[in-house]
């Protein structure tokens, strides 16, 4: 093994034909050694000065030959401390999640890799934002439930397993949480989420299966491509962190991973300069925003002066900011617990309940936590039906929280963010093929998908852009073309039309009051008729069934429905439906609360 003259950049390891080089930040008057170990060692056997003289600036190099990566693994070493590359691809003894790794007694160390990696004919999805249903997931958490009957729990290969789900489901973009060498301890608590420092540049050993996470991360993007899924990865980087190595870190999960996208922070690093970059202009950048998910939740759970808000947030082309629209995300309530809770219930992760937002405009539907009311039960379903299908028929990317469509719980936390148990994991035991809920959500996502009025590429302005008479959006209530936006007004009709003009109108009647209302329809045009095509109690209905009443529509409390437009034909004129839209939300949600004493009789009944 011989040292020869190395290079300042790139920085870390670059392995080439002859050589190693090596290169690293190093404050102005630090020593700086590079350690080798024998693979596995936690002992080095080599120790390489880098003096400072030899360096320029910050930056120590050097560069080796005839070094048997196979058989080694480095860290550096500045003065008395060990240094873990902050550069590494990959880390060895960091296979165990949740275990303290000590640095300073060489248990992390960094591993060479090489870049050799077959990607056969892989090809990015490149998706429209517009035809994008997202399915935000934790590596680790989705699968690692016993539940789950993943082979490979909590890891790549589980994600990979679980594709023909995601298909069925009609998932087409995962957004996977830190999947990064991120610090596992916060305050001496498991930072089970992964957010805060890490070594950005090297996949997360403990979520692979075998011994190399390099592989099996780009084994699971490419399986995921293969599917038609893209794969988007939560980079929201540390604090302080600089714009150069953020920029590189993206760049190089881009070029190496094959990666369809970033979430990333704001206010950690430069969006515009993201957003300018012309090699990430190849994928999407994205950050998270709430206005969406407070709009609809307070919207959901009845609160006043909500529908200019709503109005606009239906209509609103999300893509245009670089967010998704979400009504529960890894951060808060799931959605069951949205609709279970009225406060968080935070005492396992033994901060006396102080964590987590304490705002979650949430409403318990008449009782805190676990019941055995049928009403309540009954009720929140019905809730959970609503939130989806608000999430679903509005206008920006939807993105929904994985395992909110089989009722998955965190019992009321809202800040999940150390507990790598059942708690923090997605239990599986509630999913069946033939849930309704399930099915439910996969047919209203199909139905999404098949109606381009619903999920049109440009941001609705209320004009007749293709001059066929009809505006692309247009918003209305008791009377048609005239929507009540008052403060105690809590219901809203809406009507969609594609820009093309090819697609079914779309007319969508959402009363979030704990009171029937009517909305009036608009006239159905000559030779053509409106159908009720999903209604909150039954789903989405096998076939669409022309209304009775073609002028108007009522509604149950707390009830959504979904209306086509159709021309004319015998094969809809048999089948009538209208009235039963009412009257059946109406008692399976309002009908069996007439006792006053019930938890479940809150004030939203008492109007």
């Amino acid at each position: 093994m011989e040292c020869v003259k190395g290079r300042p950049q790139p920085f870390g390891v670059e392995i080439r034909k002859d050589h190693i080089n090596f290169a690293v930040q190093v404050p102005t008057g630090k020593k700086c050694e590079l350690l080798l170990y024998k693979k596995g060692s936690m002992n080095p056997k080599y120790r390489f000065e880098m003096p400072e003289e030899k360096g320029i600036g910050e930056v120590r190099f050097l560069a080796l030959q005839g070094l048997d990566t196979e058989k080694y693994e480095y860290n550096f070493q500045i003065d008395e401390r060990v240094w873990i590359d902050p550069y590494v691809r990959e880390l060895a003894g960091t296979k165990k999640f949740g275990v303290r790794m000590d640095v300073q007694k060489h248990q992390a160390r960094g591993k060479f890799v090489r870049d050799a990696y077959d990607w056969e004919d892989d090809k990015r999805p490149h998706l429209a934002w517009n035809d994008v249903i997202a399915y935000s997931l934790h590596i680790r958490g989705f699968t690692k439930h016993s539940s789950s009957h993943a082979v490979h729990k909590g890891t790549y290969l589980g994600i990979v397993e679980k594709i023909p789900y995601l298909l069925q489901l009609g998932i087409n973009q995962i957004q996977c949480m830190p999947v990064y060498e991120f610090d596992e301890y916060v305050q001496n608590k498991i930072n089970f989420w992964g957010y805060g420092k890490g070594f950005y540049f090297a996949p997360k050993s403990s979520y692979a299966s075998g011994s190399s996470a390099v592989k099996e991360l780009k084994d699971m993007v490419k399986a995921c491509h293969r599917a038609g899924i893209e794969v988007v990865l939560e980079m929201p980087f540390e604090a302080g962190i600089s714009a150069q190595k953020a920029m590189e870190c993206l760049k190089f999960y881009l070029l190496e991973y094959h990666v369809d996208g970033f979430v990333v922070n704001p206010y950690n690093v430069p969006w515009d300069e993201l957003n300018a970059d012309p090699l990430l202009k190849e994928v999407k950048i994205m950050k998270k925003e709430e206005g969406f998910q407070t709009i609809m939740r307070r919207f959901l759970k009845g609160d006043e002066n909500m529908i200019r808000d709503v109005m606009w947030a239906l209509k609103h082309n999300s893509s245009a900011d670089g967010v998704c629209n979400s009504i529960t995300a890894q951060t808060g309530f799931t959605l069951w617990d949205l609709v279970s809770y009225d406060g968080k219930h935070n005492e396992e992760n033994g901060e006396r309940n102080q964590d987590g937002p304490d705002y979650n405009y949430s409403w318990n539907c008449g009782a805190e936590g676990p019941s055995r009311k049928k009403n309540i039960i009954r009720l929140r379903k019905n809730q959970v039906k609503n939130a989806y299908m608000l999430l679903l028929t509005a206008q920006g990317t939807p993105c929904l929280l994985a395992g909110d469509e089989f009722y998955n719980s965190q019992k009321g936390n809202n800040n999940a963010y150390c507990q790598d148990n059942p708690v923090g994991w997605v239990n599986w035991s509630q999913w069946k093929e033939d849930d309704p809920l399930y099915l439910y959500v996969q047919q209203l996502i199909r139905f999404r998908k098949e109606h381009a009025c619903l999920h049109q590429k440009e941001e609705l302005r209320g004009i007749d852009r293709t001059s066929c008479g009809m505006p692309d959006v247009s918003y209305h209530g008791e009377n048609a073309w005239q929507a009540k936006a008052e403060v105690a007004s809590r219901q809203l009709g809406v009507m969609y039309a594609a820009v093309k003009g090819e697609d079914e109108l779309c007319f969508l009647a959402y009363n979030m009051h704990w009171e029937v209302h009517k909305f009036a329809l608009p006239s159905a045009g000559k030779g053509r008729e409106w159908l009720l095509a999903a209604d909150t109690e039954q789903g989405m209905l096998t076939e669409a069934g022309r209304m009775e009443d073609q002028k108007e529509i009522e509604l149950g409390a707390r009830s959504i429905a979904i209306l086509i437009n159709r021309k004319i034909s015998g094969m809809t004129a048999g089948k009538i439906v209208g009235k039963a839209v009412r009257k059946t939300v109406e008692n399976k949600v309002k009908g069996e609360m007439k006792d006053e004493s019930d938890p479940a009789f809150s004030d939203h009944y008492k109007a």
